[in-house]
């Protein structure tokens, strides 16, 4: 067992580093299960093909989980919580209910927090959704990725066209704000495809979507078996033109290289990570990254969930933690701060990362001469070259 006191005495030790305040709180919750591995999917995710997650059980060691980490986050008000997978709605409304009401009991909440639950259509059954919201839940995040059901079968989706929609419209009914999750440069997907999907999407008026790039990961099914026809690389540019194009026709704009928002529908909770804000991680394989006065600490839970709860329950969930070097820290907020749209204050740079502005001054000015991002007194933000080259934006900001 993992003594909470000692972890916490260890984190509060002198550094190299001073950081003036801690950024706000999230709290993410990882529900591992699936009904079936999607070929392209480098999440920690665990196919379970007779739908029927050991609910109580890992109930119970999220539970300890977080029991164990409370005095690392003591006090702290937390603004959101994200429970992702895997497919959480393989877990019953029952579940999700005895989940928050265990976060509620040891977390002080917001007024006002957002609690996003990932879906999936595969898992969809009429009035679910609406049994979610009874249990607390306050922002869906539907998984449809095409509504083309030939697309679907290359992706190895367990859901239909017919059944994205139907979990669509119970999603619609249900909750004030959802998101809708699309995936474009598909295996032999054409310009007038994507378009046909794009449009049924845009017809439920999605409060937030998500729109992704399929991109062929390490250790994937795609990897060692590349799908055949997938579009090159000026197909997916007209691709991701015609996005943004008719996304912002119908008043979602883009506030993050992958994320477009109704007005008062930006998703509070990535937000946070985007803006290099602390999230305590719980569940099989989670990731956490909380800060202190003088460091940032990056966590992982043990990943295969049979020894996540047996460690969980036993006091010591946690497998790994590592101080982020100071000569990292640039890049790890760059990351995350040059997606957005609006990109982020100087003073936050500061103030989360505990480091002086000359820290980054010299990449900026490499930046600004590309012409990648544009900058005042107050804050810097990506172009719209530095949001087409993210890549070669970000990388500026690696440690020597």
């Amino acid at each position: 067992m993992v003594d909470g006191a000692d972890v916490v005495a260890r984190y509060l030790r002198p550094g190299t580093l001073t950081l003036s305040e801690q950024p706000p709180l999230s709290l993410y919750v990882h529900l591992p299960w699936c009904l079936a591995k999607c070929p392209y999917c480098d999440f920690n995710s665990h196919a379970l093909p007779d739908g029927k997650p050991p609910e109580q059980r890992y109930l119970d060691a999220l539970r300890a989980d977080l029991d164990a980490a409370l005095p690392q986050v003591w006090g702290r008000p937390v603004i959101s919580v994200f429970i992702g997978g895997g497919t959480p709605s393989l877990f019953s409304p029952e579940a999700i209910d005895r989940l928050l009401a265990d976060i509620r009991a040891r977390l002080p909440l917001e007024p006002g927090c957002e609690i996003t639950l990932e879906a999936n259509p595969g898992t969809f059954e009429r009035e679910r959704f609406k049994a979610f919201r009874a249990a607390g839940v306050t922002r869906l995040s539907v998984g449809v990725q095409s509504f083309d059901d030939g697309m679907l079968k290359r992706l190895g989706r367990v859901h239909n066209g017919a059944q994205a929609r139907a979990a669509l419209e119970e999603a619609k009914d249900a909750f004030d704000t959802f998101n809708l999750d699309l995936m474009y440069a598909l295996p032999g997907q054409t310009l007038a495809q994507l378009q046909a999907d794009l449009d049924t999407a845009l017809s439920f008026a999605p409060p937030h979507l998500s729109i992704y790039h399929l991109t062929i990961e390490p250790n994937t099914r795609f990897a060692v078996q590349r799908p055949v026809g997938l579009p090159d690389d000026d197909l997916a540019s007209d691709m991701l033109d015609l996005l943004v194009e008719r996304t912002a026709a119908t008043g979602l704009q883009r506030y993050e290289v992958s994320a477009f928002a109704q007005p008062g529908h930006r998703c509070r909770h990535n937000l946070n990570y985007w803006q290099f804000g602390d999230y305590l991680g719980i569940g099989a394989g989670a990731h956490g990254k909380l800060s202190y006065p003088h460091r940032v600490v990056r966590q992982v839970r043990w990943r295969e969930p049979m020894s996540y709860i047996e460690q969980a329950l036993a006091g010591s969930a946690m497998s790994n933690d590592d101080e982020v070097a100071r000569k990292q820290l640039p890049f790890e907020f760059m990351l995350n701060a040059l997606r957005l749209r609006e990109g982020f204050a100087l003073a936050d740079f500061s103030a989360r990362t505990g480091l002086p502005l000359t820290a980054i001054e010299a990449p900026l000015q490499q930046a600004e001469a590309r012409g990648l991002v544009e900058r005042d007194f107050v804050r810097v933000k990506p172009t719209v070259r530095g949001f087409d080259f993210l890549s070669d934006l970000q990388s500026l900001f690696l440690a020597p």
